[in-house]
């Protein structure tokens, strides 16, 4: 037929000569090349390790990298055998790297051996205490970030955690510490009194933002200055909780049958049984959030509140049980304070910044629970070895809190992670003009395909 392209048997619609031409199969897996416009299907491997490093787990792991690289600079910078190196760089520049690499590596080693395991320690016990301390200041950290977690899930940015704490504080103080009960009974009820009160007044969050729609992020502030003013109204007030015959801001002591009892002994001061507590918490946590049908309906309100609410979930009802469990987890972190680490009496700074901080945790644990439970290990782990690293190596705690704040930082922005160890980029990150490049290819692509 006149114009026609005349075909190969069998080949129907591939001009001829071409069907007969072998194509250059693929690298590994021998299949047929790909015609001009088309691409070679990834591999399985190919996909697999383009995922892992889109991943979140790699993206942290990188983040901390990087900020203990950037911390690494920040000790070299203020290091004075490096800055009394530097002053002669030109003429031996190899004395400046050698200073360098030693503060650096002294730094760090003193921070693994403050945090994780001293080498150095007479006996078994002292070598590793360390390690039970970076557990026993990351107890009250994983405990308040899954709170701040649990509230991120549903969609509400919880930074009341600090004031959630001190109210904890204050009804453990007021409903459980004049009780003359045995430990059995008194301890519990003792956890119990403050997890109510922090639970109380984290719901009162949630309330007020269902009922009236106000912003939780001024309420939970509003609501710390409040908590932290009545505490340190009531440790000045002898019928309230200031201490019987002092005229000191502070509470009574935590009574011995309400204290948490060690794990391991006297001589691992800093662990004691708000450990194990604090593991089945988040046991708990992570069943709430991701496997019951209120974690579920707590979900769906934070990924689109208006759809939730279309399906005929109650979001107001989520928002407040999502503060009172946020509460209550803050409760629990207070009294992993008062009932651990600080048992000679508490005032307005019971929480140590540990609201605070509660909010790097559950960002850098991505709001999971078993996440938050690992990045308030390292929290605490950092917060243990600062003490060392200062004390060994005169280097400032604030070197630690730096490398904390960069961890965040880098987490919340993945683009420069991946920019910076080159990683490929998340397909949520390519741009619109990008999109409609990738569209108009395909269409182009599809039009010689029907003209062939």
């Amino acid at each position: 037929m006149s114009g026609s392209t005349p075909t190969n048997d069998g080949a129907a619609g591939v001009p001829l000569g071409e069907a007969e031409l072998p194509r250059a199969g693929g690298p590994l897996t021998g299949e047929p090349a790909p015609r001009e416009g088309e691409e070679f299907p990834p591999t399985r491997s190919g996909v697999f390790l383009k995922e892992l490093l889109r991943g979140s787990a790699v993206t942290t792991f990188l983040a901390i990298v990087l900020a203990m690289i950037v911390g690494g600079i920040l000790i070299a910078v203020t290091n004075k055998d490096v800055q009394a190196a530097s002053s002669y760089f030109f003429a031996r520049p190899g004395d400046t790297l050698v200073a360098i690499w030693q503060g650096v590596y002294n730094g760090y080693e003193a921070l693994f051996r403050g945090a994780v395991f001293n080498a150095r320690g007479a006996d078994f016990a002292a070598q590793i205490r360390p390690l039970t301390n970076s557990l026993g200041f990351a107890t009250p950290l994983i405990a308040a970030g899954l709170g701040v977690a649990l509230a991120f899930r549903a969609g509400l940015f919880n930074i009341g955690a600090r004031g959630q704490m001190l109210v904890g504080a204050i009804f453990a103080g007021l409903f459980a510490f004049n009780l003359d009960l045995p430990m059995w009974l008194h301890l519990p009820l003792t956890l119990l009194a403050g997890i109510v009160g922090g639970a109380l007044w984290g719901g009162l969050v949630g309330l007020l933002k269902a009922k009236t729609g106000a912003h939780e992020v001024i309420l939970t502030i509003m609501l710390n200055y409040v908590a932290l003013s009545l505490v340190s109204w009531m440790v000045r007030t002898p019928e309230l909780l200031q201490k019987a015959g002092s005229n000191q801001p502070i509470s009574a002591p935590t009574p011995e049958t309400a204290q948490y009892p060690s794990l391991f002994g006297p001589q691992f001061p800093l662990l004691n049984w708000g450990f194990p507590v604090v593991v089945v918490t988040t046991l708990i946590v992570w069943w709430l959030i991701e496997r019951s049908s209120l974690g579920f309906r707590m979900r769906a309100v934070g990924e689109n509140p208006h759809a939730a609410r279309a399906a005929g979930i109650s979001v107001q009802r989520m928002y407040i049980y999502a503060m009172l469990f946020a509460g209550g987890l803050a409760g629990l972190a207070a009294m992993s304070q008062i009932l651990g680490s600080v048992t000679s009496g508490f005032d307005s700074g019971i929480d140590a910044g540990i609201g605070f901080d509660a909010i790097t945790v559950a960002l850098l644990g991505r709001s999971r629970a078993w996440g938050t439970f690992w990045a308030g290990l390292l929290f605490g782990a950092l917060k243990a070895g600062s003490f060392t690293m200062q004390a060994a190596q005169g280097i400032p705690v604030d070197i630690v809190l730096v490398v904390q704040s960069l961890i965040v930082l880098f987490i919340a922005a993945p683009p420069l992670i991946r920019a910076v160890f080159f990683l490929p980029k998340d397909e949520s990150e390519l741009s619109t003009r990008g999109k409609a490049r990738a569209a108009r290819r395909t269409a182009r692509s599809e039009e010689k395909a029907v003209a062939s």
